[in-house]
């Protein structure tokens, strides 16, 4: 229940910003993400899902590549915000 009132306190906040910001199009893709792992968890041969849980992964993957390489501070705190990992570096 804290993550969905974290998740929600963090939208309520990310409304009133643009919704075309880096920071929040990676809330929005972690909130699918949260959404699709739940339901797979429930549903192991659902493949469909699978695969668009993959892309949004990917999706998001690259957005926070981009947004660390413009910006390591906005990336760090929104690491810590949305509570995921760091991505691989290469």
């Amino acid at each position: 229940m804290t993550k969905n009132s974290l998740i929600s306190v963090i939208s309520n906040e990310k409304k009133e910003e643009n919704k075309g910001s880096v920071e929040f199009q990676v809330f929005r893709f972690t909130n699918k993400i949260r959404r699709l792992t739940s339901h797979l968890e429930l549903h192991k041969k659902d493949y469909s899902s699978q695969r668009g849980l993959r892309k949004i992964l990917g999706k998001r993957q690259r957005l926070l590549a981009y947004l660390s390489n413009k910006n390591r501070v906005r990336y760090k705190e929104l690491i810590n915000q949305l509570n995921i990992r760091e991505l691989k570096t290469r």
